[in-house]
Parts: structure tokens; C-alpha cells; sequence
């Protein structure tokens, strides 16, 4: 008799051993699989989509097109100038808010606001600067930018972030970290110069009307060559 039950110990163990060998391989396979498993809703929606970078066209790559502020339909980047009267150059293009690839004229959904007050005391909102004046150490000091009225518009107004400020210091103070999307703009000025921020540069103006780039923006939405 001890035969007999010393085959069936035997077979009990061979289907444990095979349900183990079993198990081990089902989790192989899904941690494998597992680095190609597409994002979960959770993860997808985590994603942060960058309009700072251009991205390359294809010239008969369709996009949404905007005209006067409006949507009119896909149309390639050269379509879309066509239609909005402009080379180009003058489109912006990123995405839109709904998440896909869109070109715009500069600034068409924000256009430059009224040049500020001469007399800056008469800015509604203005708040007078934090820091006092400090007399700086004796000997020799180091070169830096004249300083001039730092303002950003928000809300239909002016408001004087500093009296006394360096053109790269007033650039990174309004728009460091803020990106914009196609056709989109933000405003601000530094002495007597209009700045405006749209998609991947900053910009001047001395007329508020022409603008030139300034500085490029990066895809983090800073501007590494300005201090």
C-alpha cells in the first residue's frame, strides 16, 4: 500500500510545481507587456500638450484656420495666409484650444491695448514698489541695463509691477512661464516700449502698432537669453 500513495504525493506535487511554473510565466509576460500598454484616461489626460515649439509642415498639411478671430475651416499654411491677406510669416502656429494644430495672424485675438498714462500715478491699479533704494557698496560696480517702468495689462489696465527695472528683469517678471496660444497675445511695457508675448518669442514695439522679436521662448515657456 505504501506504493501507491507515495504516486499520488508524487503526482500532487508535479501539479503544484506546474501551477507555480504557470503563474510565474502569466507575470512575465504582463510586466513585459505592460511597457507597451497604452496610458490610461488618468495618465492621458496628465499630458501636457507645449505650443512653444514650431512644429514642422508639410506644405500640404491642413490645419484649423483662423480668419478675423474665426474659425473658417483646414487649410494649408500657405491657404490660411492667403485668406487672412498675410505672408506666412505673420501666422502663428500651434495648438488651439482644442488641443489641435492651428495658424493665426499675430495677435488677432488680442490686439495691442492703448498706450499707458504718461503720468504713471494716474494708473489705475499701480502699486508702488516693495523694495527702498539701498546705496550700493563703495568701488567699482558692475554695468548694468538702465532701469525703466516695468507695467503689465491685465484686466483692461495698467499695472506698474516696479518703478525701476532692466528690459530682460520686466520680460521674465510678466511672462516667464506663460505660453499663448495661436492668434493669442499678452501685453506689457517697459519704459516707453510695448512688449508682447505670442507663441514661442517675445516681442517690442517703439509704436505699438510694429513689432520685432525680442527674445525666443523655449518649450518650457522661459526665455533663457535674457537676464
Amino acid at each position: 500500500m505504501a506504493f501507491p500513495n507515495d504516486n499520488r504525493i508524487i503526482l500532487a506535487l508535479g501539479a503544484v510545481l506546474a501551477v507555480v511554473a504557470a503563474v510565474v510565466i502569466a507575470l512575465i509576460f504582463t510586466s513585459r507587456g505592460g511597457d507597451d500598454a497604452p496610458d490610461t484616461p488618468e495618465e492621458r489626460a496628465g499630458l501636457q500638450l507645449d505650443v512653444t515649439e514650431a512644429p514642422d509642415l508639410e506644405p500640404t498639411r491642413e490645419l484649423r484656420c483662423f480668419v478675423n478671430g474665426q474659425f473658417v475651416g483646414m487649410a494649408t499654411l500657405a491657404d490660411c495666409a492667403r485668406q487672412n491677406g498675410v505672408a506666412t510669416e505673420a501666422l502663428d502656429v500651434g495648438l488651439d484650444e482644442t488641443g489641435a494644430l492651428a495658424a493665426a495672424p499675430t495677435a488677432v485675438f488680442a490686439p495691442p491695448p492703448e498706450e499707458p498714462p504718461l503720468n504713471l500715478t494716474d494708473l489705475a491699479g499701480v502699486n508702488p514698489p516693495d523694495a527702498t533704494p539701498v546705496s550700493p557698496p563703495p568701488g567699482p560696480q558692475p554695468v548694468q541695463q538702465a532701469g525703466a517702468a516695468c507695467l503689465r495689462h491685465v484686466g483692461g489696465e495698467w499695472r506698474q509691477l516696479s518703478a525701476s527695472m532692466s528690459q530682460g528683469a520686466c520680460v521674465q517678471a510678466l511672462f516667464a512661464g506663460t505660453c499663448v496660444r495661436p492668434g493669442d497675445a499678452q501685453y506689457g511695457r517697459w519704459g516707453d516700449l510695448t512688449l508682447r508675448l505670442v507663441p514661442r518669442r517675445v516681442e517690442q514695439s517703439q509704436d505699438n502698432s510694429r513689432f520685432r522679436t525680442l527674445a525666443e521662448q523655449d518649450r518650457n515657456c522661459q526665455f533663457p537669453g535674457l537676464r
